[in-house]
């Protein structure tokens, strides 16, 4: 069908007047002298320019004399975007921002307090008022926030304690529970800290710029904070699904002023943990076992916090862990006026019940389970490897000296041939050093495989040493001394090469060390089982198969099905869509012990979800899809090149545990479908961050929740743990260019990373 597009004019939300700033509060210090600088600035020199305003133990006029400046803002919005290309050549990224709007004004309006936070918003209102109404900030607000963003991060990040992660760099989920996994010793007992669903309010923003001002003199930074949680830009509603998911409501300022929120409490905690250490001293591991054969573990307190999640362990009693809980809670709900849901804080044996954390479930298990020695099973497949290692040996040695002795026989009568025919051999080619060569090679290799055989230098020592008349002394008298010394030194020679007792030995000795050395394994592991506990990390996998049952990848008895709206999207896109809803899962996962059952999931439910909704496209069977598209789900593009989106199953097989990422759950893949659009309007400008290309589509964005009618806060209906979109987005239309709607579909970007308030209408 076609349709009629227009443009959205961006309304602005103004639910507060904006704040008058005394002129006294502005700055008087002299601007940096490359503020107009139209050049993006490294990761080390906002660093030097953040820490020049640094005085007397504050950090003073961030907003006027680096927020504020051109260079700052360009590179807030280099982190904004990736680097676009247009007929193949780099478009300049200060043309893409001035196309929309002028930094150097936005930098005068920020150092002259003019800038207005409620009209650089837009309010929009789910349909049929089935929700909340969503307030998204635009491309030039998105700036400022990624450029404040910037300069807290630089300020606070050194000041955050180590177990506090989220919203900082290579501090991410994988890297928590690398940390649960390889510190986190003997836990007995753990707790995790519920909050009650609730926003930020006037109170708890109050106190969040009393914290910013103990380390921030800039009244007109903070009131901008304070401004921007008025006009809701930024909301932190704790106890929620959203955060570090890549959902439209999240703003990438949530994050840092959460840890800063969170920062005193995380210091408490880290105080605590230094004096229980200083009370309970680690020894060394020769001193650890008395002469009673005593273990002593000493009693520690861990943390973790990711944003709004927390938990905390101890390898202590339990009374200790009760104290910590209380106080705990005593401080969250006093100092810093939260809610904390009391019946889902409750303490649990760390051995006998999994714990939900970031996601993945946590329980602490001998080492042997996180390391297992081989099975029975194992060991005999191995032995069998073995095996058939030395009988192919054994048959590539024997195939050897075959065609070695065919060769030769044939080398000896060629040679006999031409000697009888004539009075000598003549060849035009002088082949003797070639053939030399030739049996001295064989000859050699003969050798190192007779001397590297004990069964065949024994066998030889006992026919050359035993049963001779020569060493009988009587006999010896009767012979010449040249015969006896000969003898004697031709068997001197022979007890020298060919007798193995000392190669025997070595191999003895070699076999009883491998012994000893597996003895010590296992009575080193079978200790550790019994006095040692570690951290093991599990997916969810009831909560996934729920997923997968309630999006539709699975009917009610688990097997694959299609999901019919897909078949709207073209053939690339509905592979796209799976293979980004399967990727984020297998990137997320890895590093989880049962990684395995995440790759089922991927490689047959999701796969021949795929398959079976191609298939109900074209209106074929199974079998035919799989002959067209094969079991790789591979088309071809408009050249007739093949590409391959969906991961392969050799490619799943060889995935494993990566280093420190900081994956976004797949929430934001499959929450979201969108439908293309037909058009004959004029060509409409990417929504993507600073996108110039005009070569869009329409697409039509519909969620899941509205799809399946079914609301994200019913518990009963809805994944536990599951985020979704604001219903505000559910039908609108935006215009996405194609390298965009391929990186939102494989889930390289989000709808972070797009202008959601530049949506059209359609008529």
């Amino acid at each position: 069908m076609l349709i009629n597009l227009r443009r959205t004019i961006a309304i602005s939300f103004h639910p507060k007047p904006s704040l008058c700033i005394p002129a006294k509060l502005l700055s008087t210090r002299t601007p940096n002298p490359n503020s107009n600088s139209a050049e993006p600035l490294s990761e080390s020199q906002l660093k030097s320019l953040v820490l020049s305003q640094y005085a007397h133990g504050k950090f003073t006029n961030l907003l006027q004399n680096v927020v504020a400046l051109p260079a700052v803002l360009l590179t807030a919005c280099q982190n904004l975007t990736a680097p676009q290309t247009q007929n193949g050549l780099n478009l300049s990224l200060l043309d893409s921002v001035s196309k929309r709007f002028s930094i150097w004004e936005m930098g005068r309006e920020l150092c002259e307090n003019r800038f207005d936070v409620g009209a650089s918003s837009v309010a929009m209102a789910a349909p049929g008022n089935r929700g909340e109404s969503l307030v998204l900030p635009n491309l030039r607000l998105k700036v400022l926030v990624e450029a404040i963003r910037m300069v807290l991060g630089i300020v606070y990040d050194e000041r955050f304690v180590t177990f506090s992660y989220g919203g900082r760099a290579n501090m991410g989920r994988h890297t928590a529970i690398r940390y649960l996994k390889n510190s986190v010793e003997n836990p007995s007992w753990w707790f995790s800290v519920s909050f009650n669903r609730e926003k930020f309010e006037q109170r708890h923003v109050n106190r969040l710029c009393l914290f910013m001002h103990e380390k921030i003199e800039d009244e007109i930074l903070i009131n901008i904070v304070r401004r921007l949680f008025e006009c809701s830009v930024v909301t932190v509603e704790l106890g929620s699904c959203c955060f570090g998911r890549g959902f439209p409501q999240e703003s990438g300022l949530s994050s840092i002023l959460m840890n800063i929120y969170f920062n005193g409490f995380d210091k408490v905690i880290q105080e605590m943990r230094q004096r229980k250490n200083q009370e309970h001293p680690k020894f060394e591991s020769n001193e650890l076992v008395s002469k009673d054969d005593v273990f002593y573990k000493p009693v520690k307190i861990y943390a973790v916090r990711y944003l709004d999640e927390i938990l905390v362990m101890t390898s202590g009693s339990k009374m200790l862990t009760m104290d910590l809980k209380n106080w705990v809670i005593k401080y969250l709900e006093g100092s810093l006026e939260l809610m904390v849901d009391k019946m889902k804080t409750s303490i649990h044996s760390a051995v006998s019940e999994k714990i939900d954390f970031i996601g993945m479930e946590l329980q602490a298990v001998p080492p042997s389970v996180l390391h297992p020695p081989l099975s029975e099973k194992a060991i005999r497949a191995r032995k069998k490897y073995l095996r058939q290692k030395e009988v192919r040996a054994i048959e590539l040695k024997n195939a050897r000296e075959r065609n070695r002795k065919k060769l030769g026989m044939k080398i000896m009568s060629h040679v006999f041939k031409k000697l009888k025919r004539s009075d000598g051999l003549k060849s035009e080619y002088q082949i003797e050093n070639e053939v030399r060569e030739i049996f001295r090679t064989w000859a050699d290799e003969v050798v190192q495989d007779f001397f590297g055989s004990l069964e065949e230098r024994w066998d030889w020592h006992r026919k050359l040493s035993a049963g001779t008349f020569l060493s009988l002394r009587h006999i010896r008298q009767q012979l010449p001394e040249e015969l006896v010394d000969a003898y004697d030194k031709f068997q001197e020679q022979v007890d020298k090469h060919l007798n193995p007792v000392k190669d025997r030995k070595a191999m003895e000795d070699e076999e009883r060390r491998v012994t000893e050395e597996a003895e010590q394994k296992y009575a080193k592991r079978t200790v550790e089982d019994l006095t040692k506990l570690c951290v093991k990390a599990d997916a969810p996998i009831e909560v996934m198969r729920k997923m997968v049952k309630l999006i539709g990848f699975t009917n009610h008895m688990g097997r694959p099905r299609p999901i019919t709206l897909l078949t709207a999207l073209e053939d690339a896109d509905i592979i796209k869509w799976y293979a980004g809803v399967g990727r984020r899962w297998l990137d997320f996962y890895c590093c989880c012990h049962n990684f395995k059952m995440v790759k089922t999931v991927v490689t047959y439910h999701l796969r021949f979800s795929c398959i079976l909704t191609l298939a109900e496209k074209h209106e074929s069977t199974k079998r035919e899809a799989m002959k067209h598209y094969s079991k790789d789900l591979k088309v071809f593009d408009i050249n007739g090149n093949e590409e391959v989106y969906f991961p392969t199953e050799r490619e799943v097989k060889m995935m494993g545990d990566k280093n420190l990422s900081d994956p976004k759950p797949v929430d934001g893949v499959f929450s979201l479908v969108l439908i293309r659009l037909a058009s004959d309007e004029p060509p409409i400008s990417c929504v993507a961050h600073f996108c110039d290309r005009t070569d869009t589509i329409v697409y039509r964005v519909r969620l899941l929740q509205s799809r399946l009618n079914v609301n994200p806060m019913d518990e009963k209906k809805w994944v536990p743990g599951m985020g979704a979109i604001n219903e505000s987005l559910d039908l609108k239309c935006f215009p996405i260019c194609p390298d965009h709607i391929h990186d939102l579909y494989m889930g390289r970007i989000t709808f972070q990373d797009i202008d959601c308030t530049s949506f059209v209408d359609v008529d």
